[in-house]
């Protein structure tokens, strides 16, 4: 059985363990290179990966309403 001192030093090993990937997790997330298509626009709202996992197309909005107009 596992005693309550064994408990503690793995909460504060894992608890400790998470916040360091955390932190790592957002200085590279931050510092990543962007892609060459972002990194001719300005302002751009969605990152590439949020792009790929919705399905859209860069200039799909573009294409639909050029339809329109």
């Amino acid at each position: 059985m596992i005693s309550d001192n064994d408990l503690y030093r793995l909460a504060i090993f894992f608890g400790t363990t998470a916040m360091v990937l955390i932190v790592l997790y957002h200085f590279l997330e931050v510092n990543a290179a962007k892609d060459p298509i972002e990194a001719g626009k300005e302002g751009v709202s969605k990152s590439l990966l949020q792009q790929r996992l919705l399905g859209v197309k860069e200039n799909s909005l573009d294409e639909r309403f050029r339809l329109f107009g």
